[in-house]
C-alpha cells in the first residue's frame, strides 16, 4: 500500500460532537508526487478533512492510512508523531515570529525533532539545520533576505518564508490550507507557482485547499471537490471545466 498511496481513506466520516455529520463515507486515494487541490464552498469541511487525514482531528467512522500509519478514530501518540515528522504545513496566515530574522523563522521548521529547542533562534541551531534553512530559502528565492526581520518583508515574501519553514523538514507531504487567500492576486500566483514547482522538483506530494478557481486547476494534477459532505468529483485538473467549478462553489 505504501508504495502506491501517501494517504488513503475508506468509508471515512466525521461528525460534530452534536452528531451533525460534516464528512460522509469518503474514499480518497492520494499517491506520491501528486499535487491535489481540495475545493468546496464554505462549510463543506475542507479544513476539517485536512486535519483528519493527518490525525489532528479524530474521525467518527471508517479508516485513514497516512504515510504508512493506519488508524480509525484518532492515531496513537506515536503514530501521530511519526506522521507529523513527514509533513510540512503552510496555512493562510503564515504565523511567522515577526521580530525574529527570516532564517530563525525557517529553523523553526525543525521544532519537534530531538533537541529542537535549539531551533528557536538560528544562532543556537546546529550548523546542519542552518544549512538546510538556507537551502530552503534558496528554493523560494529569498536567501538574500535571511538576516532581515520577518516583518520587513512583503506579504508574499512572508508566505514564501512559511513555505521554506515547511520545506526545511524535507517532508514527503506538504499540506497547505488556503495558502494564497490573504495575498493580492499577483503575490498569490507567485506563491502557488513556488508551491507547484517545489512539489514537482523535489518529489513532494502537495495537498492544498483553495477558493480560487484558477489556482485549483492551474497548480494541481487532480481536483477533489467536496459538496454536502461527500466527494462531488475527483478528476484530473485538465478535465475540470469552469462550469464544474462554479457548481461546486456556487451550488
Amino acid at each position: 500500500m505504501e508504495q502506491n498511496s501517501i494517504i488513503r481513506t475508506s468509508g471515512f466520516s466525521k461528525s460534530y460532537s452534536s452528531g451533525t455529520p460534516v464528512l460522509r463515507d469518503l474514499d480518497i486515494d492520494i499517491r506520491p508526487r501528486e499535487r491535489i487541490a481540495l475545493i468546496g464552498a464554505n462549510g463543506t469541511g475542507k479544513s476539517t478533512l485536512l486535519k483528519c487525514l493527518i490525525g489532528l482531528l479524530p474521525g467518527t467512522g471508517g479508516t485513514v492510512t497516512a504515510l504508512g500509519e493506519t488508524f480509525s478514530g484518532a492515531p496513537t501518540r506515536m503514530q501521530l508523531r511519526r506522521i507529523r515528522l513527514q509533513i510540512g504545513f503552510v496555512f493562510q496566515h503564515h504565523g511567522l515570529v515577526r521580530q525574529l530574522s527570516v532564517l530563525s523563522n525557517v529553523t523553526h521548521g525543525m521544532l519537534g525533532y530531538p533537541g529542537s529547542w535549539r531551533a528557536a533562534i538560528q544562532m543556537m541551531a546546529p550548523a546542519e539545520w542552518r544549512m538546510r534553512a538556507m537551502e530552503a530559502l534558496s528554493a523560494v528565492n529569498l536567501e538574500a533576505k535571511a538576516l532581515e526581520r520577518a516583518d520587513a518583508l512583503s506579504g508574499g515574501q512572508q508566505q514564501r518564508v512559511a513555505i521554506a519553514r515547511a520545506l526545511v523538514r524535507r517532508p514527503r507531504l506538504m499540506i497547505a490550507d488556503e495558502p494564497a487567500a490573504s495575498l493580492d492576486p499577483s503575490a498569490g500566483r507567485d506563491v502557488m507557482t513556488v508551491f507547484s514547482r517545489l512539489a514537482s522538483d523535489q518529489g513532494i506530494t502537495l495537498l492544498y485547499t483553495s477558493h480560487d478557481m484558477e489556482h485549483a486547476v492551474s497548480y494541481s494534477d487532480r481536483v477533489i471537490a467536496l459538496r454536502d459532505g461527500r466527494v462531488h468529483f475527483d478528476r484530473p485538473s485538465s478535465t475540470v471545466s469552469r462550469a464544474m467549478l462554479a457548481e461546486v462553489f456556487d451550488g
